[in-house]
């Protein structure tokens, strides 16, 4: 099996063709090659343009500087972390969100991939939704289900 290595030069001055041949002197293969520019005002971007999607759990605020907390996305991220804290399966999950008609932001039902791919989302705000009073809630409420009985 053949292992490669990846770099990724960050061009902050005219480019000089120099670097192309000393990097394939060395071995090296020009995967890709990334392109920028600053539209002029006469440009405006095509509507709907946006750079990156906004993560789950967010929204761009009504005056459209900053992002948000959107409140039932951030159910939805809360009731995952909880069923994952609890250990429950994907499957399980899947199912959980789907019966009380939670939807991804596409309006679909959840699967098992679309949870899946959320793991690094939940990873990112694990923090804050640990932090937050409703957390600290469940976390008792789970401690008394699974606590064993006198």
């Amino acid at each position: 099996m053949a292992y490669f290595e990846r770099v990724r030069d960050v061009v902050s001055g005219p480019f000089s063709p120099d670097v192309i041949q000393q990097r394939m002197a060395a071995g090296w293969q020009m995967l890709s090659i990334e392109w920028r520019r600053e539209l002029p005002d006469s440009e405006a971007p095509p509507e709907g343009a946006f750079g990156e999607d906004i993560p789950f759990g967010l929204r761009i605020s009504m005056d459209c500087k900053r992002l948000e907390v959107d409140e039932a996305e951030n159910k939805v991220l809360l009731v995952m972390m909880d069923l994952l804290a609890q250990d429950f399966s994907y499957s399980a999950i899947v199912s959980d969100l789907n019966e009380k008609g939670y939807r991804t932001r596409a309006g679909k039902p959840w699967s098992r991939v679309a949870v899946f791919n959320m793991m690094p989302r939940l990873i990112e705000v694990g923090p804050r939704i640990f932090n937050s009073q409703e957390w600290e809630q469940r976390r008792l409420r789970i401690a008394r289900r699974t606590a064993p009985e006198p």
